[in-house]
């Protein structure tokens, strides 16, 4: 009988988080489906071994493990029309952005990915839309970000978007931003309220703005010659069961949103949301990067939208 196909998960969360479950979702589905044909593993949260965050792409890359996820502004220093979906209040709502990821823009995207990396993107996860933490003030317009040094995803875009805000952005990997959180020697940070929640930042920072800034999508990506290599039928199931786990993991971040929530106001902090007049006070703030977009990525990625 031959040795079972090996398949290795990975990613940088708790086995709690819908990440983990969404890669569960998928393990779960081949081994109903293979059998003793496939043997699954797990690395729910590479982060406890010692890695940072951002070794998931290269863990991947070079085989060590078969799938992976990771924030696509990882990404933008090696494909820069990453930075589209970096560009702040790019996308309205949920469903807009969801629709564009599942459609003409994730494929186009997707296919630069591959063309830079050794990789297979077979979907994308939802991180969902960014609100700010800091431990300094209420944040309710651009001037209150002034001077506070912010963490920042390692994007160009997003460094800018800060920049333009009134903040010091500070790129860095999620490992050393969380170790610098607890030290106080940065002051604010941006993030979906579930990973706010994850990494216990809400235990450091009071005060919490939903600005829903940025939307970021987590590209689902396999070691390119792993599955060129498995058998058509294993291909096919592994493109359906992540297809169904994006589905799944969805719906699990739309009540892990309301759970962070209220997992934050328990902690005692404050949250601010925006009034119209506010939220287009940020708006207008960032104008000068959408406008100089529109020249960098062209009409034909906005029409994606």
């Amino acid at each position: 009988m031959p040795e079972p196909i090996q398949i290795r998960m990975g990613g940088y969360g708790p086995p709690t988080t819908g990440f983990s479950r969404a890669l569960k979702f998928i393990g779960d589905r081949l081994e109903a489906q293979f059998g003793d044909r496939v043997e699954v593993k797990y690395v729910w949260n590479i982060m406890d071994f010692g890695y940072k965050a951002e070794d998931i792409l290269w863990l991947v890359e070079h085989g060590l493990l078969t799938l992976g996820y990771q924030s696509s502004s990882y990404l933008t220093d090696r494909v820069p029309e990453l930075g589209f979906v970096d560009l702040p209040f790019l996308f309205a709502n949920n469903a807009t952005a969801r629709g564009a990821m599942d459609g003409a823009l994730g494929a186009f995207l997707a296919r630069k990915i591959e063309t830079a990396a050794n990789y297979r993107i077979l979907g994308w996860f939802e991180n969902g839309f960014r609100q700010i933490s800091n431990r300094v003030r209420p944040v309710h317009r651009p001037a209150d970000l002034a001077g506070l040094r912010i963490r920042v995803l390692p994007s160009e875009v997003q460094r800018r978007t800060f920049e333009l805000l009134g903040a010091v952005p500070m790129r860095m990997d999620l490992t050393e931003a969380i170790a610098m959180i607890k030290a106080g020697t940065i002051d604010a940070q941006e993030n979906p309220f579930a990973n706010t929640v994850t990494y216990g930042v809400h235990k450091f920072h009071r005060f919490h703005t939903i600005s829903n800034h940025f939307y970021i999508s987590r590209p689902i990506f396999l070691h390119r010659a792993a599955f060129d290599a498995w058998p058509a039928d294993l291909q096919a199931a592994m493109r359906q069961a992540v297809s169904d786990a994006v589905a799944f993991q969805r719906g699990l971040a739309v009540e892990e949103d309301g759970e962070a929530r209220r997992a934050i106001e328990a902690q005692g902090c404050e949250i601010v949301e925006l009034t119209a007049d506010e939220h287009a006070l940020f708006v207008d703030a960032v104008q000068p990067l959408l406008d100089e977009a529109k020249t960098a990525y062209g009409r034909e990625m906005f029409g994606m939208v």
